[in-house]
Order: structure tokens, then sequence, then C-alpha cells
């Protein structure tokens, strides 16, 4: 992919946040996420791409999405000089901090060359992330407890001085008494798990790993900026029905989640490792912060003018870039600025 995409992919994320913010403590959760979404399809469209949405959000709660298999890019006729990508999205991670207007939620998505992400239903997925300094030391298929004594064992720390982020989610529930009673720092999370698995791998953060079960989407999205900061991921596909804690309305959603992972040629209950879900080193990320939070600033706006922060990560480069940016809402394309004010 060329470099100079980075900055338009950090457009597409910045578009999302600003139109989101519209509906920062309104209640109105799919209101917020369709306002991303669209902004984020506008400015997806006008990118020199080939590009194909390879996982989205929208099925497991039917929010508005960019469909699995959705075409975004410039039309031209010139398209052998486009990049051919497949992208992977999440237009509000946070819908409900949106809405309540609660912090850590971010818009986001993570670019590849095509062919490097997992395609996969949006499902439920079990996830264990680590940073550099784990690296190679976790495994999926062994006991928590065990892979958390390893991690240990790996960072030269002490059970009291290991910082775990994880869903505050009753699936949870005895998941986080069993590692408070080891002494465990947990930081639970309300909501969005892709700004938690970040903060295990950038230099100025104390969270060493993110455990939970979250969606398949944020997963994979995850596992493209993990690889890229050079840590390290695992992850398993869940059934609905095997999540605890989670309404059931019939039999059917995962019987149509089994089919639909047989269709695509995986396995519920499969280890994962990093090279399964991203194949390719060369991936782009980027992160806007809709509120403020622990990993960005959220959207301030005065009148027609607004701040936005955007984290960048070039995988190839392994460079962090945090932009900082002041938009006058005025000067937006018209398309964008019917959504963004």
């Amino acid at each position: 992919m060329k470099r100079e995409l980075a900055l338009e992919f950090a457009r597409v994320t910045e578009a999302a946040a600003l139109a989101a913010y519209k509906w920062v403590g309104r209640g109105d959760k799919e209101a917020a996420d369709q306002a991303a979404v669209d902004a984020m399809r506008t400015v997806l469209n006008g990118i020199k791409i080939q590009g194909e949405i390879v996982i989205g959000e929208g099925e497991i709660d039917e929010a508005p999405m960019l469909y699995i298999g959705e075409k975004v890019g410039l039309e031209s006729v010139d398209k052998d000089r486009y990049s051919q990508v497949d992208i992977a999205v999440d237009p509000v991670e946070g819908t409900r901090m949106t809405a309540q207007g609660q912090a850590n939620a971010i818009a986001v998505l993570a670019v590849g060359n095509k062919g490097s992400f997992l395609k996969a239903p949006d499902m439920y997925m079990e996830k264990l992330i680590v940073g550099p300094e784990a690296k190679g030391v976790i495994d999926l298929s062994k006991p928590l407890m065990e892979n958390i004594d390893n991690i240990c064992k790996a960072l030269k720390k002490p059970l009291n001085e290991l910082t775990v982020v994880i869903l505050d989610k009753p699936r949870h529930k005895t998941i986080i008494k069993d590692l408070q009673d080891l002494n465990v720092k947990v930081y639970a999370l309300p909501d969005g798990d892709v700004a938690g698995s970040i903060l295990t791998s950038v230099v100025d953060s104390d969270v060493d790993v993110l455990y939970g079960i979250g969606g398949a989407p944020e997963g994979v999205i995850s596992a493209a900026v993990i690889k890229a900061l050079g840590g390290d991921m695992q992850a398993r596909l869940k059934l609905r029905s095997e999540v605890k804690g989670v309404s059931l309305e019939n039999d059917k959603i995962s019987a149509y989640e089994k089919a639909r992972c047989e269709e695509m040629g995986l396995r519920v209950g499969d280890v994962l490792k990093m090279d399964d879900l991203v194949k390719d080193d060369e991936v782009i990320f980027s992160a806007t912060g809709i509120t403020s939070g622990d990993l960005l600033e959220g959207v301030k706006r005065k009148g027609n003018i607004a701040r936005t922060q955007t984290l960048v990560i070039r995988g190839k480069s392994k460079t962090v870039r945090y932009i900082n940016a002041v938009h006058n809402l005025d000067y937006k394309p018209e398309d964008i600025m019917e959504l963004v004010k």
C-alpha cells in the first residue's frame, strides 16, 4: 500500500467521529452508528483504492453497517493503478458509551492488502492479547490462569503488578473476581475492547493483558493493530449459545453462526493465532476519539470549529502517529458537511 494512504484513512475515522459526536449523550446509539457509517462510507468512496469490506459490525445487534463484501473506493476507468485492499471497520466502537456520553468511544478501521484479514461472521470471539514483551508465551488452548502465570514470567512481574483489561459484562463476572482474588489489577471497561487491546502494546500504558469475549469485528481490527505494534494475540470464535449471560432469542441464531463459519472454512472453537487473523504485516490502522478516554481525546467543538485526535499506525514502518487536527466544518465537502454539521 502507498504510504500516503495512511492520511486518507485518518480522514475516514475523523469524519466518522465528527458525525457520531452530534449524538453524544442523546441516548440513541443507532443514530450515532448510522451517522458514523454514512460518513465513513462517503469518505472511503472518495479514496483512490479498490476496497472491500471484509468484516464489519451490525449482524449481532442489527445495527447499521458497512456490509461484508461491500465494495468501496473512487470510481475510475484506470483502477489498475489503485491499491486493492481489504478493510475491517467499526464506525463507532462503543455505541452505548457514545449514546450515554461516557468515555472511550472511538471510530476505527484497519486496512490491509487484499487477502490480509480473516473473513469471519459477525459473532462473538474470545480474545487473549499481550504486548511485544510477552509475545510467543500465550496459548488460548490452556487455562487462563496458566496463561497469566506465563505472562508474568515473561514480563518478570509478580501477580500483584499485572494489569488486565476485560469487558465489564456478566459473562466475565467470575473471571474478574478470580483475578482480583489473586491480587491482579483489573481494568473493567463498560464496552469496546479495541482501545483496551491497543493499551497492551503502546509505550505509555501500564496495561499488560486483554482477555474476554467480545465481537469478532473488533477482534480482527485488534489483531491488525496489535500485529503492527509487535504484540501477540490468539482468539476463538464463539456461538451465541456458548456465551454466558447473553440472551438467546432461539437456537436458530447459533445454527446460523455455525453454518456461516462452515461456509467460510472456519470451525467454531479452533484457536486462531496471529497469522490466522492477519496474514500481512503491511497494515494501516486509524482510530479517532469520539469521547475522551484512556487512548485518545474526544471531539471538541465550538460552533463550526472542531478538534479531533487520531491515532495512525503503519505496520510496515512500525510508525505510530498522533494527529491533532482542527476542522472548519464550513469548508468540508458538501456531502460530508451534511453529515457532520
